[in-house]
């Protein structure tokens, strides 16, 4: 047999040919694994792993809308917003060290320390919460502290901050914010209009940072609108500065002063004292988070009686000159009726009435009502209903249903006892006579805004109903001249030199709250205009409960003086150059 030839080398493992068919087959064996899993994942069951990739590596964070400003009248911000950050933790990289920065955090941020360490260890999650509103250089610091003592996790995002730049000025119808939400004042009144609407941004995280190229969908935030109020800064903070010093002087419990623009009935200055800081309302006392002058009720004493006689005069009951006899004391049924001064029978027009504000004399001139009718001008004048200007917890005060009235309450009323306001009630109806008869609507707020409540205020929204004749009023406003005449009048204090003051005092004995009777002290007034035959401002000052001895000529007159002062030089109003009013206070 021929020798058996030798096989080719190699040949066990196949041909080049082979081999190259059977890797084709293994690749696209892979492939078609690869394929069903891509086709599984983005065709037959997507939800389920969005939902495992989000929990995975996607962040939802809100994006805070910047909270509108509250301005004076000129465009001064009351409140507004500055650069501020929240301080963020993702819980995968801070579970580690949880209960030491836990404790970091408790200590620089005040947060509390149990929620927070929870936060840290939050299971699952990327992103929490830890502080908000917290100004930019505090949250810079203390995620800096974190990560010098080797704690990773902390971060910070952009997050308005609430700033009161004027300190106390208006504070207490400002208001405040706390972390999360307003508190008081027009911050509460008005957040829809001021809060806008807070945006979020979504996106995925990888190894404790935002993939560049990862998923991103953004919802920008929509700012809030400004608010802008009635009110002169300058002139708010010098009529705080007068009444505070006139509160200590007259070691008095509280004050309010208010000052109005006559022409439009826009409230220029409300002042309260005590009041607060409004950015550190926490620091005050919680009884003087509010306004007085719009909360509070009492009775307004002698300056009701300017209500009184012009409503008289309106009817043509009485004039300036009517002849009033005034004996030392008025028996009406059970209970006498004093005037504050002592004296014998005494003869007085009813312009002396006025300047000597005597009760007696006005008991006696209001006699000439009939039933009903000074109830319907104390309405038409604004008292025992609210101003409704946008000040939350204002009150209606109290005027006596008309059917409940008897001739001794009458009597009561008509020199300011028995009813009670509140002072921008009071301050409108006498700029009502300022203002030849007409009352206005007072406003706090320019333009037109929307309360949470859903009433529209605003100047937009004010209206104005005579109350009493032109010559009424004129002839009311020459009477009160005479009240500040050092000569004859009750509170020379008041006057201005080179200018036409008309005015009232009011001295009123107080309700206490405890008794809900007279509890021996008094509150004590003055409300006037200036020039008094051209009025230009209306000022109101109430101090409650002096212990100086004073009233409303020695302790409210002067402030008035001042304050009324300041804002006619601030707002450039000369002199009419006209003589005062000499109407004959006796005869």
């Amino acid at each position: 047999m021929p020798p058996t030839q030798p096989q080719p080398r190699g040949s066990r493992r196949g041909s080049p040919q082979l081999r190259l068919r059977i890797g084709f087959l293994v690749i696209a064996m892979v492939l078609s694994v690869f394929g069903a899993r891509l086709v599984q994942l983005q065709g037959l069951d997507p939800n389920s792993y969005a939902a495992m990739a989000a929990a995975e590596g996607l962040v939802e964070v809100d994006l805070p809308a910047t909270r509108g400003d509250i301005l004076d009248r000129n465009g001064k911000p009351l409140a507004d917003s500055v650069d501020g950050l929240m301080v963020v933790a993702d819980p995968e990289l801070t579970t580690e060290h949880a209960p030491e920065l836990a404790r970091l955090l408790y200590r620089r941020l005040h947060v509390d320390y149990v929620s927070t360490l929870a936060k840290l260890r939050e299971e699952g999650s990327r992103f929490e919460y830890i502080a908000r509103r917290v100004p930019a250089t505090k949250a810079t610091e203390v995620v800096a502290a974190a990560e010098k003592a080797g704690y990773d996790g902390l971060d910070t995002r952009q997050d308005p901050l609430r700033d009161y730049p004027a300190g106390d000025v208006a504070a207490n119808l400002v208001g405040f914010m706390g972390t999360d939400e307003p508190l008081a004042g027009f911050e509460r009144t008005f957040d829809d209009q001021l809060s806008g609407t807070d945006g979020s941004a979504r996106y995925e995280v990888g190894g404790g940072a935002r993939i560049p190229l990862g998923e991103s969908t953004i919802t920008e935030p929509v700012n809030g609108k400004d608010l802008t109020t009635t009110l002169d800064l300058d002139l708010q903070w010098y009529t705080q500065r007068v009444l505070r010093q006139t509160v200590e002087d007259a070691r008095a419990d509280s004050g309010f002063a208010i000052v109005m623009d006559r022409q439009t009935g826009e409230i220029l200055a409300l002042a309260d004292d005590p009041t607060y800081d409004a950015s550190e309302p926490d620091q005050a006392d919680k009884d003087n988070l509010g306004s007085r002058a719009m909360q509070d009720v009492y009775e307004p004493g002698s300056v009701e009686k300017v209500l009184t006689i012009s409503s008289l005069m309106d009817l043509g009951l009485v004039t300036p000159r009517t002849k009033i006899v005034v004996p030392p004391a008025l028996v009406r049924e059970d209970s006498p009726i004093h005037d504050w001064f002592a004296h014998g029978t005494i003869h007085l027009t009813l312009a002396g009435v006025i300047a000597k504000s005597s009760n007696i004399g006005t008991v006696l001139a209001a006699d000439h009502f009939k039933q009903g009718q000074l109830y319907d001008y104390l309405r038409q004048f604004g008292l025992g209903e609210k101003t409704d200007i946008g000040v939350r917890g204002e009150t209606q005060g109290l005027l006596p249903a008309r059917s409940s009235w008897t001739h001794q309450m009458q009597d009561r009323i008509a020199f300011g006892q028995s009813l009670s306001v509140n002072g921008v009630q009071m301050a409108a109806a006498i700029n009502a006579i300022a203002n030849g008869g007409v009352r206005i609507d007072p406003s706090l707020i320019e333009g037109s805004a929307t309360t949470d409540d859903g009433d529209q205020v605003g100047t937009d929204h004010t209206t104005e109903h005579r109350v009493v004749s032109e010559k009424a009023a004129t002839e009311m406003s020459r009477m009160m001249e005479r009240v500040v005449d050092p000569e004859v009048g009750v509170a020379p204090g008041a006057a201005i030199p080179g200018y036409r003051v008309a005015g009232k005092t009011g001295t009123a004995q107080a309700v206490g709250a405890e008794c809900s009777c007279y509890d021996g002290s008094f509150d004590v007034s003055f409300a006037g205009f200036a020039p008094a035959d051209d009025p230009r401002f209306t000022v109101y000052v109430v101090v409650k409960n002096p212990r100086n001895g004073g009233g409303g000529g020695s302790v409210a007159g002067p402030a008035f003086k001042k304050i009324m002062s300041y804002a006619l030089r601030r707002y450039g109003v000369p002199p009419t150059g006209t003589q005062p009013s000499r109407l004959p206070v006796d005869w």
